[in-house]
Order: structure tokens, then C-alpha cells, then sequence
């Protein structure tokens, strides 16, 4: 509850935020967690799934509205639609929505939708906020994020292929993508689309757009839903899709021509702090299961407590540790980018995105370890939870793409570190004289790096 925001944080989160905050984490525990199980049985495995909208989450929904539980991840002071909060005070609540696999569609606070409702408040201009901003605000329907190209490395965004031409008052659109997240909903009604439309363009970063284009468009074709482990996630999913000849009007275009990196990163930026904090989330759930399952007093391997052999001890404290670490260094972003902006906070984003899915999935696996062959079957939320929280390392950029630019980064500090510890060996060499004394220390011996 707000009783637990870290002390370090405490003064960035007002007394309404906190208020809100307990009626979140109440609404998580008792509402969300309990329909879970019933949400996932109501989708089923049938060929239906697809279409089978489970009907709790509209229960959930209505509940969430009554409470005031709608729409909280807009951040204070960038968007005229935003409720209110900071990113430190959503992120907190973010948290507290990952323990659930509904809360957050049941607080309209879900993936792809949050990062696309944010493309369209930013960027958007009225009539396109009228058209898909509203609807979505209000969970009258749902979007996906078309981005990553199957055929090129798309870790690279520049290698994005798919070709947006000009046609008259049209854009004509042909190519592929894939891992579209929520293009099986039958309730997706847009897709925000980023393709090529200058090739020719001198700046790698200018050729790119960002386009909307209404999900029963003529032409589009999903080839496939692809598993995450196994995992569809109907009726959600992620499409492959085919474009061919899909034309849309010219006002579809956001923002304009070659503005296209310009919206990804003003909506990834945001999304990566989300994503973080619902992985603490989910940490947070696995070290509950996995301290339920060494308290079980039915379980005694060789004749002892799993809570009696030091290993899971050890394994329950680096768990705190580790979480409570994450926790900070998300917080840390989402308040760089309350005070400076998303652009200004790169490298604590960056940090957050690399550190918490690769911290959620040490402790659940932990707690997979502690439940035996019974954490890897459906009898816990343990391993859909690691299948789902494994593809953030990739979601928003792999882990490589971000530790090479943070890296980069973090070298140009390569000749002010070796000047001053030149200036500090010198100084040494110096006191060594002054007090006719003799060291071994490397300090006494000047090495001079070639710089």
C-alpha cells in the first residue's frame, strides 16, 4: 500500500496519489487476482478463443470506473486528457497492476493501448483524437503498435521496410509485420503503423512516418497469431500481417512526413517505464508464491522445511534485494523524466528497461525452483508470468541495443577519469617527495594512458 513507497520517493507522491494508490492495491488484491483464473477460463482453449471477450473484464471495468481507477497513465502536465498523476505516482500504481494479468485492461491501463492513446494525445491533431483517441480512452476499443518487420534485424529501426507511398489524397501501404500485439482482439479497431515513406531521404532518421490505419482497412491480411512459450494470449495476441495495396487518406499521416522516430521515441520513453514497473509487480507476486511454498508444511525434503535449508533463505533475501534495487532505479527514470522530459532521461530509462524484466525472471524462476515440477505447469501464475516478462528483454529494443548506447555513452567519460586520476598520481608522486616516503601503492607510479 502507499505505506510501502519508498522513503526516497515519498515527498514526489502528494496525499491524493497516495490515497489512490491504497484503492488500486486494494482493487488488485481483492478484485483483480481472485478473476484471473475465472478471466483465463472464460477465454478457453477452443477455436472461439478468438472471439470469446471474457464478460468478468467488463465487470472489472465497470468496477475500476466507479473508483476512479481509469486511464491513470497519462502523465502530469504533457497531456490536456491526463488525470493528473506523475510518472513516479502512476508508476507506482503500475506496480501494483502487474501482480494481475486483468488490472490493467480492467483500469483501460494496458499495453499497446497506453504507448498508442499516448502517440495520439501528443502528436495527434483533433480530428484524429476524436476518432480513435476518444474511443480508446473510453475502452470502446482496443489498438495495436505495427513496428517489427520479420524479413530485417528491426532492433534497428532504420532497417524498417515497409514501403508508405503517396498517391494523391492517399497513402498506398505494402509490406509486412509482426509481433503486432493485439491485432487478434476482435474489439482492435486501429492500427498505428510506422513504415518508410522518403527511402531516398539523406537522414536515416527522416525517413520514417508514423500512419493510422483503421484495423478492416482492404488489403490487410493476419497471416498467423504467433506463441510467446506456448502462449497465444487470446484473444489478445500477436499478429503477423501482410499489407497489400492498403490505402488510407493523407490526414491519417501523425504528426507529418519524417516525424517518425520523433513519435516512436516520445512513445516508447513512457511505455519502457510501464513495462518496468508491472515486471516489479510480478517480482513482487513470485516472492509471495514462493514464501507460500517454503511455509507449506506438508513439503519436507529430506526431512526438513524447504524454509530450513539456507539456500532458500538466501534465495528469499537477494529477492528483496533485488526487487527493492529495481524498484529505485525505475523511480528513479519516471522522475528524471517528471522534471526534464522523456528525451532528457535516455540513460535512467534505458537502466530501468535492461534491469527489471532481467530481475523479475531471477526471482521467478527462484520461485519456480522452490514449487518443483508444480511451477512449471499451469497450477501457478509462475511460469506464464516468466514467458511474459522473458519478452521484454526484446519488447522496446533488446537489452543489447540499449547496454551498447548506454555504453557508448558512458566512454566519452574515458579521458576526464584517466586526466584526473593522472592529476591524483601526480599529486601522489608529489606527497611521496615532500615526506620522503616510499609507496607501493600504483598511486606513486605515474602511468600516463594515451588518451
Amino acid at each position: 500500500m502507499s505505506d510501502k513507497i519508498p522513503a526516497i520517493v515519498s515527498h514526489l507522491v502528494s496525499g491524493e496519489a497516495k490515497s489512490m494508490i491504497d484503492v488500486v492495491a486494494k482493487f488488485v488484491e481483492e478484485e483483480c487476482i481472485p478473476a484471473d483464473p475465472v478471466l483465463e477460463a472464460q477465454v478457453g482453449e477452443g477455436d472461439d478463443r478468438w472471439e470469446n471477450h471474457p464478460s468478468i473484464l467488463e465487470e472489472l471495468k465497470d468496477k475500476a470506473k466507479k473508483l476512479g481507477l481509469w486511464n491513470m497513465f497519462l502523465p502530469k502536465g504533457y497531456y490536456k486528457e491526463s488525470p493528473g498523476w506523475t510518472n513516479v505516482e502512476y508508476g507506482i500504481m503500475a506496480e501494483w497492476l502487474g501482480r494481475s494479468r486483468s488490472a490493467s485492461e480492467a483500469c483501460n491501463c494496458a499495453a499497446p493501448d497506453t504507448g498508442n492513446m499516448e502517440v495520439l494525445a501528443k502528436y495527434g491533431n483533433e480530428a484524429q483524437k476524436k476518432q480513435w483517441l476518444k474511443p480508446l480512452m473510453d475502452g470502446k476499443i482496443r489498438s495495436a503498435f505495427l513496428m517489427t518487420e520479420p524479413q530485417v534485424a528491426s532492433s534497428d529501426a532504420t532497417n524498417i521496410e515497409l514501403d508508405i507511398k503517396r498517391e494523391g489524397n492517399n497513402y498506398v501501404l505494402n509490406g509486412q509485420k509482426w509481433w503486432s500485439s493485439g491485432a487478434g482482439d476482435p474489439r482492435c479497431k486501429i492500427y498505428i503503423v510506422m513504415g518508410k515513406t522518403d527511402k531516398a531521404n539523406e537522414d536515416p532518421y527522416r525517413q520514417q512516418s508514423v500512419v493510422l490505419v483503421p484495423a478492416d482497412t482492404p488489403g490487410i491480411k493476419i497471416n498467423r497469431m504467433l506463441k510467446v512459450y506456448g502462449y497465444d494470449d487470446a484473444p489478445h495476441g500477436h499478429g503477423q500481417l501482410t499489407f497489400t495495396n492498403v490505402r488510407v487518406p493523407v490526414s491519417n499521416i501523425v504528426l507529418g512526413e519524417g516525424r517518425g522516430f520523433e513519435i516512436i521515441q516520445g512513445r516508447l520513453g513512457p511505455g519502457r517505464i510501464h513495462h518496468a514497473m508491472r515486471s516489479i509487480g510480478a517480482s513482487e507476486v513470485a516472492l509471495d508464491w514462493m514464501l507460500m511454498r517454503v511455509n507449506d508444511d506438508r513439503k519436507k525434503p529430506f526431512g526438513k522445511l524447504l524454509r530450513e535449508h539456507g539456500v532458500i533463505l538466501e534465495w528469499i533475501a537477494k529477492s528483496r534485494i533485488e526487487i527493492d534495487s529495481a524498484r529505485l532505479i525505475v523511480l528513479n527514470a519516471a522522475h528524471k523524466m517528471d522534471l526534464l522530459g522523456p528525451k532528457k532521461a535516455l540513460k535512467e530509462i534505458a537502466q530501468a528497461k535492461v534491469l527489471t524484466p532481467q530481475t523479475a525472471l531471477t526471482v521467478i524462476d527462484r520461485a519456480v525452483q522452490s514449487f518443483g515440477a508444480a511451477g512449471i505447469c499451469q497450477d501457478t501464475p509462475l511460469a506464464s508470468m516468466w514467458a511474459g516478462i522473458r519478452t521484454l528483454r526484446l519488447a522496446d529494443g533488446p537489452d543489447e541495443v540499449h547496454l551498447q548506447q548506454m555504453g557508448r555513452n558512458e566512454n566519452k567519460r574515458g579521458k576526464e577519469a584517466t586526466q584526473k586520476i593522472q592529476r591524483q598520481q601526480e599529486k601522489t608522486l608529489g606527497l611521496t617527495k615532500k615526506y620522503s616516503t616510499k609507496t607501493d601503492q600504483p598511486g606513486a607510479k605515474i602511468r600516463h594512458a594515451k588518451i
